[in-house]
């Protein structure tokens, strides 16, 4: 619900994951709201339009401003993970919801202060370290986040709050969630379909990351470092050290740049294409993608089959938590609401 809001910074190399539990996304579609009075069953609610300029201050929660600039920034994410901009049609639709989720985001925030759930500097000043340790150099830092219309102070202020929203869903959601071995079970025999594989690949990678909207100076300076690290790799430098050393994309990094298995369709083209026609063992040559330049090494394949449980029951089981998560925010939001 509020996963577009938090700052996503760090880069990857997939695609946006299908809704099965060997790709599960981290969100889930909220259900569909009942139909208003008056309305004819089925008839979607009147959607309250938003201004054709947006003023400066967007709303108020309990007194606290959401600026212009928030909203904004949101909607930048949006566009970015969809790829294009809002739709002239559909703009009242996902602004009010962008608004609907800031409010909320705000909610949580306010809720997180009452019950003196403090965030430290020095808890600010780590994520923000993270956040700059996601981009190549300090200066596609500060290009990145210019690009996304914000400041450094912009930047921390959202970080700050990040961390305190964290802090009450920890504490009211994620404390509260539970899911037994059989619920993992009965997933998994109830929807055997959705475990049957293609050929799959199991690969690693190192990312020289790129900000949205590089400039050509900042393509040239990530695509020379890749090929620098490649050539470590091919003068014989160990990859996973190389990874964990280089690669900047933390969520897998710490594990020599290992991705796992994976399906087509799952990654990007172009490193779809590189990863599915290279041999196992060897090393592709530098592939750039909208994330930036990668250097995949390739140490299996896999024909196609319907995997055991005993593989995908953590997969299960961290989509069956997300799902328990979604519904226990959804009311935890709507009982912040009510105060």
């Amino acid at each position: 619900m509020l996963l577009v809001i938090a700052s996503l910074w760090l880069p990857s190399c997939r695609k946006a994951a299908a809704p099965s539990p060997s790709t599960a996304s981290t969100a889930t579609p909220a259900a569909p709201a009942a139909p208003g009075a008056g309305q004819p069953a089925g008839a979607a609610p009147a959607i309250k339009p938003m201004p054709a300029n947006i003023p400066p201050v967007v709303a108020r929660v309990n007194g606290e401003a959401i600026e212009r600039w928030e909203f904004d920034n949101a909607v930048k994410r949006i566009e970015a993970r969809a790829g294009a901009p809002v739709p002239p049609d559909k703009r009242d639709e996902v602004l009010r919801s962008v608004l609907d989720q800031l409010i909320a985001y705000h909610l949580l925030a306010q809720e997180s202060r009452a019950r003196k759930m403090d965030v430290d500097d020095a808890a600010v000043e780590a994520q923000m370290g993270q956040i700059r340790g996601s981009f190549p150099t300090d200066q596609a830092f500060q290009q990145g986040i210019a690009a996304q219309g914000l400041t450094i102070d912009q930047v921390r202020q959202q970080t700050r709050t990040n961390l305190l929203v964290q802090k009450v869903i920890d504490a009211e959601v994620a404390s509260k969630i539970v899911v037994q071995d059989a619920d993992v079970s009965a997933f998994y025999q109830q929807n055997l379909e959705r475990f049957k594989q293609g050929d799959t690949v199991h690969a690693s990678h190192i990312l020289i990351g790129l900000p949205q909207n590089p400039t050509p100076e900042q393509k040239t300076q990530a695509k020379t470092k890749a090929q620098a690290v490649l050539k470590q790799v091919r003068s014989g430098g160990d990859f996973a050290a190389l990874a964990r050393a280089e690669s900047q994309d933390t969520g897998s990094a710490q594990n020599g740049g290992d991705l796992g298995f994976f399906p087509k369709g799952q990654m990007t083209p172009a490193f779809e294409e590189a990863a599915f026609k290279t041999k196992p063992g060897a090393v592709t040559a530098v592939v750039e993608t909208p994330f930036g330049f990668h250097i995949i090494k390739v140490h299996e394949r896999r024909a196609p089959r319907t995997a055991p449980l005993a593989e995908v029951g953590g997969q299960i089981k961290n989509f069956l938590e997300q799902g328990q998560r979604e519904q226990k925010l959804e009311q935890f939001v709507a009982q912040v609401k009510t105060k």
